[in-house]
């Protein structure tokens, strides 16, 4: 009998939000724009992917006036980095399940 598949996040699941899990693991806060140009969606969609996140409890929003602009920076938070780090972890495993059998 194989093993159990591992259990993904299906809040970091999908593929804009995984993304922007893995920026925002990757460094303290991020400001929006910069999110939005690395996945590459706009502003709207990158909104709803980050309220979907902020929902679960995933990322923190800081709003900030910068240059006499506002501006949205926004960070992981430890939940969110647990979520994240778990993802990765199943995603490792699975991997690791899919070599074993091509053996």
């Amino acid at each position: 009998m194989s093993a159990p598949l591992p259990e993904f996040d299906p809040v970091i699941h999908a593929p804009a939000r995984l993304q922007i899990a893995t920026l925002l693991s990757a460094v303290d806060e991020a400001e929006f724009a910069f999110l939005r140009d690395a996945v590459k969606v706009s502003d709207s969609v990158l909104s709803k992917h980050l309220s979907q996140m902020a929902d679960a409890g995933y990322v923190r929003l800081r709003k900030a006036a910068l240059g006499g602009r506002q501006r949205t920076w926004l960070s992981l938070t430890r939940e969110g980095r647990r979520a994240f780090a778990a993802h990765v972890a199943a995603l490792e495993q699975l991997v690791a399940t899919a070599r074993a059998a091509a053996e």
